[in-house]
């Protein structure tokens, strides 16, 4: 016995610590130390019990509490496992504190207190029968669930409501689909004698009538539950989709002998195409969702208990989901384990899962931004859907740069995770390479959880060096062939490396204006170039001369070194490409290195030719898209670009700045700054140059337009 002091110690409550050993079962006695019967006035007798030392000396009759009616100290209760029939001796009887065992209210408001067949008067704590019978009174279908009236709460009785709807309506379809449709074929064999043609004979005609069995009406209310559950709270959710999968699964296909209907008129295919769907959704709402663990456990007991028919065996152990404490799992996601295996008693173990339960477990991390755990979990766990896992992994380098690990993110591009695959350069796109690159560049990284997400960018780190950031690109553009024949990713190249490592919020780079290097300075990177490219394509670990990238002229050495790699890939690749005056744009103020692109073209013809038209081709579809650039550019830019092809020596190339200077004559209307662009010819003396007669007329041409105002 333990004492408990209640009201000022007006009187004490005594409690059994054992039910099985009360013969009053939950009863409460009351004992008040200051009021004495009359006999004990007399004499006074001390109660001791010795096993918890505790002293009675003065008792008085119970205060009758609540409590349920096996345990009633007024009425006398007979106690039998399953007796429903009638009430048992006095069970009926009841006093005013009398709860029924069942409905868990009064015994006075229990309908079924002495209905035959189910006796409530009988139904005490010690029966398995009314144990059950309790259960399912508070849980209701929840009770197939095992769950414990303290597990459930207001989300999970929801579901079981919705539950136990879809059941009701499900028997209905199900059995429509057993009762089948009868079907005549159009053609039927005659087994008779003599034997009629096929078709003709009434008495195999009538023999060949065929019952059809289509699941589809079945099908389509079971998919109709589940897009309502998937509406609904993840724990209700849970309860249908799994009280869906117990269903179905019993569900029995009468037709003899196969019947091809479709996937969704043939039970055996419409099955396992709910499972699958509904496993699917489990297995991610067991990662996603942050069950109680004891619910989580029961959740997959019980999918583990579906007996599962042959065309399932398949999804037998679909919901064996690795929890997040799982020892494997754990030291894998801290670092601790790199392979994703562990020898146990002898045999080893992998981190192996299937694919909806890895897309979860990263869809996690990345809301939770632990990007190292996710890098280090998709490099250690395997899966047997090698397409989708390749995937997730292709997004390594993001995470990595997301954690401001911008060196690991470079290497990890270019190196596979395992020997079996192919890296993830091969497979990223010209935007992809544009959003990697102004990440290496700045150390900044887009806000959201994807790399195409538009929006703010936040710096997360140090940025590489430019020695490094031109060899990572580079190495990319060779892993990559359509990365390399595609114009956009040489003027991304271009226009990054032109670029300060400063980065607006929104995205915007700021580009600089590199003062041209020294003339030996540049034929001494030209030189060591040849080399440094060949080997960069061999997939050779470079070493970039310090003489040349110098903290000095680091800037200037990488674009000398991209140009030269443009010369190579035009020697090359030239009638792969699509265009080429997005290059030359991507050079802004930085006319120097494009002249240094153009002078060494110069030295072959064909190359030369190709290039011209490629330029003279964009310039004439996209007019409109350049008067508005050039606006935006201004004249000082426009001149620049005019005087880098009108003083080419080279004629061919001369045509470049005559058709720029045809296509601004032609829109004076939309060109309110070609006043300053005629000063700008002015001051640079380009009306006296020796640019040749055709260059001559045209500059002198838009020159008297302005001076006739």
């Amino acid at each position: 016995m333990r004492p408990l002091k209640k009201e000022k110690e007006q009187s004490i409550i005594l409690i059994s610590d054992d039910e099985a050993e009360s013969t009053l079962g939950n009863s409460v006695l009351l004992v008040d130390p200051l009021e004495k019967p009359a006999l004990e006035e007399e004499k006074s007798e001390e109660v001791v019990d010795e096993e918890c030392e505790l002293v009675v000396t003065f008792c008085k009759q119970a205060n009758v509490m609540p409590h349920a009616r096996y345990d009633c100290t007024i009425h006398p209760f007979e106690r039998m496992e399953c007796d429903t029939c009638s009430p048992l001796g006095k069970n009926a009887d009841i006093c005013n504190q009398c709860y029924c065992y069942i409905c868990d209210k009064l015994a006075s408001e229990c309908e079924n207190w002495t209905t035959p067949s189910l006796c409530h008067c009988n139904a005490h704590n010690k029966s398995k029968f009314w144990k059950d019978q309790r259960d399912f009174a508070l849980a209701g279908i929840l009770v197939m669930f095992n769950l414990e009236l303290t597990d459930i709460d207001a989300d999970l009785r929801h579901g079981g409501d919705l539950l136990l709807k879809f059941i009701q309506e499900l028997s209905v379809e199900y059995n429509k689909y057993l009762f089948g449709e009868k079907m005549l074929p159009a053609q039927y064999e005659c087994f008779c004698l003599p034997k009629f043609p096929p078709g003709q004979c009434n008495i195999c005609g009538s023999r060949s009538m065929e019952v059809v069995y289509k699941y589809s009406g079945v099908f389509a209310l079971v998919t109709r539950f589940l897009n309502q559950a998937e509406r609904e709270n993840p724990k209700a959710t849970a309860v249908m989709f799994l009280g869906a999968a117990k269903e179905i699964a019993h569900h029995k296909d009468p037709a003899l002998s196969w019947q091809n209907l479709g996937h969704t008129a043939s039970l055996k295919i419409a099955v396992p195409c709910l499972l699958q769907r509904i496993t699917t959704q489990l297995q991610r709402m067991l990662v996603l969702c942050d069950f109680p663990k004891s619910l989580y456990e029961k959740f997959v007991n019980f999918f583990q208990s579906i007996s599962l028919p042959c065309h399932c065996f398949g999804f037998s152990n679909s919901l064996n989901v690795m929890p997040w404490d799982h020892v494997l799992l754990t030291t894998v996601l801290k670092g601790q384990n790199i392979t994703g295996q562990r020898t146990l008693k002898g045999r080893k173990v992998f981190l192996w899962e299937p694919l909806p339960v890895i897309e979860a477990r990263v869809e996690k991390l990345v809301d939770k931004k632990n990007y190292k755990e996710v890098v280090r979990y998709l490099r250690a766990v395997k899966c047997n859907d090698t397409k989708g896992l390749r995937h997730l992994r292709d997004k390594i380098p993001f995470y990595l740069c997301k954690s401001g690990d911008f060196l690991d993110a470079a290497h990890s591009l270019l190196f596979p995770v395992n020997s079996l695959a192919c890296c993830t350069a091969c497979r990223i796109t010209p935007f992809e390479y544009e959003v990697y690159l102004k990440m290496f560049r700045t150390g900044s990284v887009p806000a959201g959880k994807d790399m195409l997400d538009s929006g703010l960018w936040i710096t997360v780190g140090p940025p590489l060096k430019d020695g490094v950031l031109i060899k990572q690109a580079l190495k990319l553009l060779y892993s990559n062939m359509s990365l390399y024949r595609n114009p956009k990713c040489w003027s991304t190249l271009i226009m990054i490396l032109g670029s300060s490592n400063l980065l607006e919020k929104s995205g915007h780079l700021h580009p600089m204006s590199l003062k041209e290097p020294p003339l030996d300075f540049q034929e001494g990177v030209l030189a060591a170039s040849c080399g440094l490219l060949e080997e960069l394509k061999a997939k050779i670990n470079v070493s970039l001369p310090p003489s040349i990238f110098s903290p000095h002229l680091h800037h200037e050495a990488s674009l000398i070194l991209a140009v030269q790699a443009i010369q190579q890939m035009l020697f090359c690749d030239l009638p792969y490409l699509t265009s080429f005056l997005e290059i030359a744009l991507a050079f802004g103020n930085n006319f120097w290195a494009l002249r240094l692109l153009l002078d060494h073209l110069s030295y072959e013809e064909h190359i030369l030719h190709g290039t011209v038209n490629l330029i003279l081709r964009d310039l004439h579809c996209q007019k409109a898209a350049m008067l508005k650039l050039w606006q935006n550019l201004g004249p000082q830019y426009v001149g620049e670009f005019l005087c880098l092809f009108l003083t080419c020596r080279h004629k061919k190339m001369q045509s470049i700045g005559l058709f720029t200077l045809n296509i601004i004559t032609e829109n004076l209307h939309m060109c309110p700054w070609a006043k300053h662009l005629c000063n700008f010819f002015h001051n640079a003396g380009l009306r006296h140059l020796p640019l040749g007669t055709a260059a001559h007329h045209e500059v002198s041409k838009f020159i008297n337009i302005f001076e006739n105002l």
